[in-house]
């Protein structure tokens, strides 16, 4: 008998279903709060975990998923987004506009609609790996499933 899902994980396979996905999320108590985290729960590469990165431009909530094995640079995700100024946002911002917790965010299923920047390092695997609606919580994706479900713009986004 398996445990029920958190309503959050829920959400994020109902929103892939929309999209034509079958989300198979996997659970892991100990949590996969940092990629190093994640990667090792998995087994897979770090460059393969999908971190979700929410920041504001310009006063614009935005997302970033760049790839376990990279470092964000704010000013590409700045003029990507559009705009000049590039700073975190706090955990309220990020759940009022996403309907998720940090650490939990996913690529889908948002209670607002965000621009979503990808970065192309994510592109060179089979699968990737993003959190499902709970830092406890992942599931697999194909990225270019990830770059159109998501509905997002593959971009530099790496630091360095």
């Amino acid at each position: 008998m398996s445990t029920p899902l958190h309503p959050n994980v829920v959400r994020v396979v109902e929103a892939g279903a929309a999209r034509g996905l079958t989300i198979e999320p996997r659970s892991f108590p100990e949590g996969t709060k940092t990629a190093a985290d994640a990667a090792a729960a998995i087994g897979v590469h770090v460059g393969q975990i999908v971190k979700s990165l929410i920041f504001g431009v310009d006063g614009e909530i935005v997302l970033a998923y760049v790839s376990g094995a990279n470092q964000l640079d704010e000013k590409k995700l700045a003029a990507a987004a559009g705009g000049s100024k590039c700073a975190r946002v706090d955990a309220d911002a990020v759940r009022a506009a996403t309907g998720f917790p940090i650490g939990g965010v996913p690529p889908f299923g948002h209670t607002t609609h965000l621009q979503v920047f990808i970065d192309p390092d994510l592109l060179q695997y089979d699968e990737v790996w993003a959190a499902a609606g709970t830092w406890t919580d992942v599931f697999g994706i194909e990225p270019h499933r990830l770059v159109a479900a998501s509905e997002g713009l593959v971009t530099d986004l790496k630091k360095g």
